[in-house]
């Protein structure tokens, strides 16, 4: 036999030992893992069926449950947190807020929060920020707004709803400049704008001036919190020179409202050569029962192309009677508007 295979034959039951024990290892390491996790999460079942009554005793205003809660060991402050700010995400009743952030102050949650800003550990500024938020804890706004610049994105999105939530006028402006951040989740800006409301009108108007580049961004928040002081904006923009910004001009009054002179501005673009723009001036006249003859103009394009049709036929079938007797119109019709006619007669018709 060779000295190398002399060698291996003598060196294989030490590698198959050492294979083995490694193996065991990794075997006690799992199993001791999950004793801990299983332990943690009785622990924390434990202390949540603890303290659970004394919560909502102290959030009803009940003194001593709240001095039994300031009593706790700082271990369970984490699991104190939770039980507290976890009812908020459904409850926004302004005294439960209020009860909350006291007992939050008297627990000194609030400098807890700060600590967890400064971690290093993503899911702690999250958790932080969103506790923030449900707390409306103002005092932290300008914290919050820096936080929309963290590396992290479900920090950047906990950081959005938090404002969302605080509602402070002094974080109103930065929430607007973010429509454009792409690094923040649209629905997610679009809930930081509808909880603010009309408050973001003049300053979104403001930067639709000076921004026309981007105007199709603002549009898109006009939709959401735009008012009638939006609509002579909005007409204006039906007149712009990119197709998508006519067209979603004038779909954002269908969500902000109609005037008479918005109207007849809708009742022009059903004339538009382009496809997207007379769908989105019927898809404007929604509900519509004022002057100029929406009705039969909008009955004029049941045999429009498809995109502009669907949009016609739901329109009439949401302008009331007036709607109704041009559907009924056309009804009998073995064409395209015959079919969206009888469609929106039917029961269901709004809805499918």
């Amino acid at each position: 036999m060779s000295p190398l295979l002399a060698e291996f034959a003598r060196l294989s039951p030490l590698m198959a030992w050492a294979a083995i024990a490694l193996a065991l290892t990794l075997v006690t390491a799992v199993v001791v893992e999950r004793g801990a996790i299983a332990l943690q999460r009785a622990w924390r079942r434990r202390t949540t069926r603890h303290y659970g009554p004394f919560v909502r005793r102290a959030v009803a205003g009940d003194q001593a449950a709240r001095d039994e809660l300031v009593a706790s060991p700082a271990r369970h402050r984490l699991v104190l947190t939770w039980l507290l700010i976890e009812p908020l995400i459904e409850d926004r009743d302004p005294a439960r807020i209020a009860g909350t952030r006291a007992i939050a102050e008297a627990l000194s949650l609030l400098t807890q929060a700060d600590r967890y800003l400064r971690s290093r550990l993503w899911w702690r500024r999250a958790l932080a920020l969103r506790a923030l938020g449900l707390v409306q804890a103002r005092s932290h706004t300008a914290r919050i707004v820096v936080a929309l610049d963290d590396a992290n994105a479900d920090v950047r999105a906990a950081a959005l709803d938090a404002l969302a939530d605080l509602r402070d006028p002094a974080a109103l402006q930065a929430i607007v400049v973010r429509v454009h951040d792409t690094s923040l989740h649209r629905g997610r800006r679009g809930a930081a704008l509808k909880a603010f409301g009309s408050e973001c009108e003049p300053f979104l108007l403001e930067l639709a001036r000076l921004d026309p580049p981007n105007r199709l961004n603002y549009i898109h928040a006009l939709a959401i919190c735009g008012s009638a002081r939006s609509l002579p904006v909005l007409r204006q923009w039906t007149a712009d020179t990119r197709l998508d910004v006519r067209a979603t001009a004038f779909e954002a009054m269908a969500f902000v409202g109609l005037d008479e002179e918005t109207a007849r501005a809708a009742l022009e673009g059903l004339e538009s050569d382009d496809v997207p723009v007379r769908a989105m001036a019927a898809h404007a006249l929604r509900g519509w029962q004022g002057p100029g003859d929406a009705p039969a103009r909008l009955a004029r394009h049941l045999d429009d192309t498809w995109a502009v049709a669907v949009q016609a036929a739901r329109t009439l079938r949401s302008m009331g009677p007036a709607g109704v007797l041009e559907l009924q119109a056309h009804a009998s019709r073995p064409d395209l508007g015959g079919l969206l006619a009888r469609q929106m007669l039917w029961p269901a018709g709004p809805d499918r």
